[in-house]
């Protein structure tokens, strides 16, 4: 089993930047993949942005040019930059990995941390 964490949530005004952190842990495993999604008030949950291992990146085109996303691979934890930030980015933000145990590839998700922006 694999525990994911996110950290770094709260409020900020419009214009502000954020640092969500995302943390994987438990049995031994590969890290595959790490994404961002968020879920606002009565919408969808959404992808924001997301990693490969191997650095491939994809960003959602509401905030590309404002968030940046990396991932350690070695310690299985990663960061979501928000810049610029915008009262619609106002949202309970999910950390999601996709783990290698050998031929078996499982998703995880964290509890959520809650992004809110002031205008």
């Amino acid at each position: 089993q694999v525990k994911v964490v996110e950290s770094g949530g709260g409020r900020v005004q419009a214009g502000g930047s954020l640092r969500l952190s995302c943390a994987a842990s438990g049995s031994v495993f590969r890290l595959k993949s790490m994404g961002w999604y968020r879920q606002a008030p009565g919408k969808q949950r959404e992808l924001v942005a997301e990693i490969t291992s191997g650095g491939s990146t994809y960003f959602a085109d509401s905030v590309k040019g404002r968030f940046t996303i990396s991932v350690d691979n070695t310690k299985n934890t990663g960061n979501l930059d928000m810049n610029s930030l915008k009262p619609e980015d106002t949202a309970v933000y999910y950390c999601k990995v996709v783990v290698v145990f050998d031929l078996w590839q499982p998703t995880f998700w964290g509890q959520g941390t809650q992004v809110t922006v002031s205008s």
